[in-house]
């Protein structure tokens, strides 16, 4: 399938930015050059593009969109890709936490997602992840792993309760803070002496039905 002329200048536009700096746009520069108001039509290019071969993107990283070689980019076929089916195991609230495990659903998930270990997916409920991109009705794919790093999207399970948000630690008082992408979402607070919180895994992809 070739590209519609706004996907060719969504990927035009991340290829030259990459020349000029030396590393991709974030999803914010890419919506302004563009005068997107939303940054859920820019995720909707990129999640396409991905789907189609032609970009990579690390979910954990804000400047980390790869690009396919110009020779996979002809504009009259689309580079074939490979897919694994993973587990939809239930929703993940992207507001307040909620519960979430417990689906017999399965999903296609391009290989470029996968890195090391076991995956599964989750669908995303909820508006506080919005200026990460993911929104609502989402599928988040997720890397079993229970040590992340300052920064990186996870899965927490609060209490028999599951949310994704952004994983911070205070090295000092070990207390941690989760973090929506949502202005009027506050940080939740989690002392582990007195709340249990466990980490189902950090969000290596984002898909998108459209």
């Amino acid at each position: 399938m070739s590209l519609t002329p706004k996907q060719k200048a969504v990927l035009e536009y991340i290829r030259g930015y990459q020349g000029e700096f030396g590393y991709s746009p974030t999803q914010n520069e890419i919506a302004k050059h563009f005068g997107y108001q939303s940054l859920g039509t820019v995720q909707n290019y990129l999640v396409r593009l991905e789907r189609d071969g032609h970009i990579s993107k690390n979910w954990n990283a804000r400047r980390d969109l790869k690009l396919a070689p110009l020779s996979a980019m002809d504009s009259s076929t689309t580079p074939q890709s490979t897919a694994v089916t993973l587990d939809i195991l239930g929703r993940v609230a992207a507001g307040s936490p909620i519960e979430s495990f417990g689906s017999s659903q399965t999903l296609d998930v391009p290989l470029s997602f996968l890195g090391k270990g076991d995956h599964y997916v989750l669908q995303v409920k909820g508006d506080s992840m919005i200026d990460e991109g993911i929104l609502e009705g989402d599928y988040v794919v997720v890397q079993k792993h229970a040590h992340p790093t300052n920064g990186q999207v996870v899965v927490a399970l609060l209490e028999n309760e599951a949310t994704v948000k952004r994983f911070y630690r205070n090295i000092k008082s070990e207390q941690i803070e989760l973090h929506a992408a949502n202005a009027k979402y506050s940080p939740i607070l989690v002392d582990p002496s007195v709340r249990r919180i466990q980490i189902e895994g950090i969000v290596v992809g984002v898909l998108r039905k459209l």
